[in-house]
Order: C-alpha cells, then structure tokens, then sequence
C-alpha cells in the first residue's frame, strides 16, 4: 500500500484516483516517467522547483498533501468498481475531516463524479464541501489522458493556487 504524505495545516490535499503499479512499486506517487503531476505542479507555481517523486516528502513544507481515493493498485484507474469509488469517497470525507486542508484537489473528474456521487462535476471548483473542506476538480495527469496537455493541467492547478 502507497503511503499518504500528510503534514500539519496544509493549504492543499491533493488526491489521485488510485496508485499506479509503478507508484506502488516504488512507494512514490505518480511515480510513472510519462504523468505531468510533478512538472504541472511547478509549472502553476506551487513548487519552487520541479520535484521528482522520490521528493515527495518535501510537499508538507509547501502546505501540500497527497492521497488517493481508492488504496488498490491497479494498472489503469477503470480498473476500479464503483463500489471501490464510493467507499474510497466515504474513507476519504472522513480523512479530510480530520485533516482539515483548506482544499481538496481531486485529480480525475470522472473518478470525482462517482466517488462523490456527482455525476455532473467538471473541472475547477465544486460547490460543495468534502469533509469541510473546499473542493477543487483537476484534470487526472496520467499520461494515459491525452487530450489534457502539461501546460492546461499545469494552468489549471494555477487557477487553484490563486484561489488560496
């Protein structure tokens, strides 16, 4: 199981679909060379510099979190059942609650849709709460979601940092 990477008052929790089996492998989230969380992160702004996933710990010191919503490993996120979805939203809701983050940055809007029971969410800010947090949708940075580029995922992420 891929471990969370938490600190104390973070200003964003962001989090993914499920790990990878490279992310498992390796214990390092979106670990995969082809996705564009790590250079869509500094790209908006939110990093200094462009992390690399074995410096994932490094993210408390920016206010910033990572989790998932399902625990599983798979090799694609539609591996996943909708039941897995929805418990994982259940278990994620209580984690927010007790982590209290300014926001909850979920990074795959059809994962968000069926997690959450929103099946018209889009990308950007929901009105709604998770755990009392503010929630923000963001373009999953697999590879796999080609018709989002770096620079869109990484513009969008900026639109969440100037909401801070």
């Amino acid at each position: 199981m891929l471990n969370d990477v938490l600190g104390p008052s973070l200003d964003v929790l962001f989090c993914g679909i499920n790990p990878g089996l490279m992310s498992e492998a390796t214990g390092r989230h979106f670990a995969r060379p082809g996705n564009r969380f790590w250079p869509a992160l500094h790209l908006s702004g939110f990093t200094p510099r462009l992390l690399a996933p074995a410096e994932q710990h490094l993210l408390p010191s920016y206010g910033l979190g990572i989790t998932n919503i399902v625990p599983r490993a798979s090799a694609k996120a539609a591996e996943l059942t909708r039941e897995e979805l929805a418990a994982g939203g259940a278990a994620l809701a209580a984690k927010v609650s007790e982590l209290s983050p300014k926001v909850l940055a979920v990074l795959g809007v059809s994962a968000y849709r069926t997690a959450f029971a929103r099946p018209k969410a889009r990308i950007g800010p929901q009105d709604e709460l998770v755990g009392g947090a503010r929630v923000w949708v963001l373009p999953n940075p697999s590879g796999l979601n080609a018709h989002w580029t770096l620079a869109t995922i990484a513009a969008e992420l900026g639109r969440l940092r100037a909401s801070l």
